[in-house]
Formats: C-alpha cells, structure tokens, sequence
C-alpha cells in the first residue's frame, strides 16, 4: 500500500510540472510589452509613457513597446486594448475621456467597464485657465460677470473635444450659469496661437504648455481647476476660490488592460508602475511636465474610474456634451 500511495504522490507531482501555469503567470513577461497610448508622440502621456516603460524594461530585462494609436476620440487605441489577448502583454494608458466616451458616443466598439481591468491611476494634471492680455479680466468672478455681459459672444478653445480643457470649461458653464462657445483644435499649440491672436478669449492648458506665456506677460492666469493649487502656480486661486466652491477638475493619466488579466501579472504590473512612479528622478520629470505622480491599487483605481464615469456622464447629459 504504501509504494502505491507513494506511486500515487510521484505521478501527480508529474502531471503537476506538465501542465501549462495559467497565462506563464509564474514567468511574466515572457514576451515584450505592448503599451498602447491613444495620443501623438510628443504629448505629455506619451512622454510619461516612455518614462515609465523605458523603466520597466531595465527591470524586467523585456522591451516595453510604446504604440501610438490616435484618432477616433482616443476609441481607436483604446479598441486596441480592449480586443487583445488578456495575458498582460498589450496594455494601454487611457485619459479622462475614457470615462466620458460611454455618455456621449454611440456604438462603441467595446464596453468601457466590462472589457477592462484597471491597473494604476498613474497621474492627475490639473489645468490653468489662461486668456490674453487684452481681454478685461484679472480673475474667474471677471470673466463671469463678462460672460453674462456677452452671452454667447466669448469663446474658448480646448485641445480637442472631451479632453479636460472641453470638460472643464463646460462644467463652468454649468455651474455658472453662463455661455462660453467651444472652439476645438487639434492640440493645445494652436489654441495658444489663436489665443494670443484673439481669435478665442479663453483657454484651460496644464500649466507647462503656458508657462512661457505667461511669464512673457502674454497671456494672464485666471484660476486653475483641482481642487488644491497648482504647485507649479502656487500664487494663482482654484476656481473653487474663486467663487465656484466643490469645482475640482483635473485630466487623469490611468494604466489598463484587457479584462481577465491573469492575477499574477495585474499584480506584478500595479506594483513595479508604482515603484517607478515613486522614484525621485520620475517624480521630477513628472511634476516638470505638470503631472503630480499617483499610483494607487487595482480595486481603488477601479472605484476612481466608476466615480469618474458617473461625474462627467451627469454633466454630459445636463449640457449635451459630443465628441464633435
């Protein structure tokens, strides 16, 4: 009896070694990483991206690929992630969009809650509002009181629509009670030509891409838009400050991947992103480009995203929000 109970041990522990470990989740990665960014090269998530992957890949001795997939109100790239095989290897950084997308698009190719599994809230950016020296303005309740002066006759400009500068400004013209018209570029470079033009009044940017602007005395800072102060424009007073109190927004940077997501590797990612986002040389870099680094777990980004969704879907009902 006791050969064939240990007979019984040696053959299960055999079979045990034959079979395949869920997904290699004891070797992840076996394979480069695919890091899908929704936004051109250049843009501050791509820069962030290649910060973090560069990172990665020297501590995982695996490449981390970054591809940049645009166009389509960021659905493209984000179809990208959500279509792929759920083994860790392809991963994607969404934008705030991604929680608004669902309210104001029809027919998305995927479902933004069901077919993703989020890793990390990797940064928040909050905006400045910024107009030209010629608009008769030094702070939010002034353009408040202008707006209601000229309903419908002031314009702002945002880097395109859904982005935080679109968002942000039609929470104002919620909250406000007030008209000030969209104008969407392509980017926020050319919103800052016409504003300085005077083509538009009004524009929400991070603070970085205005800096030299306003530094130069072209361009005044207004308020800027989360609920604590710019570090980078510690002089300068939140909307909430000004007038607007519980206004807090921001554009967010989180890290995804496709839904079932094998624990060990979801795990394994959360963990070495946040190392990374802790570093003081990524921190830095970070906080340089005006993104404060975050960094959180699975379950708390997921609530953080759920919460997003049902903010900005309120607001996009109330004011008719789309992505055109």
């Amino acid at each position: 009896m006791r050969m064939k109970a240990r007979f019984a041990v040696i053959s299960c522990l055999v079979l045990a070694a034959a079979l395949p470990s869920p997904a290699g989740a004891q070797q992840y990665p076996t394979r480069p990483i695919r890091w899908i960014v929704p936004v051109p090269p250049g843009a501050t998530t791509d820069i962030i991206s290649r910060l973090i992957g560069g990172k990665m890949s020297e501590a995982w001795g695996q490449q981390v690929v970054v591809d940049n997939r645009t166009g389509g109100a960021f659905v493209i790239g984000t179809d990208i992630v959500a279509k792929s095989n759920p083994d860790g290897h392809t991963i994607g950084i969404f934008l705030t969009p991604h929680a608004v997308n669902p309210f104001v698009m029809k027919n998305l190719p995927y479902d933004a809650v069901k077919d993703f599994q989020p890793i990390t809230l990797v940064a928040i950016v909050p905006g400045v509002m910024v107009t030209n020296a010629n608009v008769p303005v030094t702070n939010l309740r002034d353009v408040i009181a202008l707006a209601k002066a000229k309903p419908g006759q002031l314009n702002y400009g945002s880097p395109g629509p859904m982005t935080s500068g679109h968002l942000s400004m039609e929470l104002l013209n919620l909250t406000a009670g007030i008209k000030i018209l969209h104008v969407p570029y392509k980017g926020g470079a050319p919103a800052i030509i016409d504003l300085l033009g005077g083509q538009i009044q009004f524009v929400v940017l991070g603070p970085p891409t205005v800096m030299g602007h306003l530094k130069a005395g072209r361009l005044k800072a207004i308020a800027t838009t989360a609920a604590k102060r710019s570090p980078g424009l510690p002089d300068t007073p939140t909307f909430a400050e000004s007038g607007l109190p519980g206004y807090d927004t921001y554009e967010w940077y989180g890290l995804f991947a496709p839904a079932r997501i094998p624990r060990t590797a979801l795990s394994k990612l959360n963990g070495e992103v946040n190392r990374i986002i802790a570093l003081p040389d990524v921190r830095e870099r970070m906080l340089g480009l005006g993104a404060i680094p975050s960094g959180n777990s699975p379950e708390e980004f997921t609530a953080f995203v759920k919460g997003e969704m049902a903010r900005w879907g309120k607001v996009a009902q109330q004011v008719g929000l789309r992505p055109d």
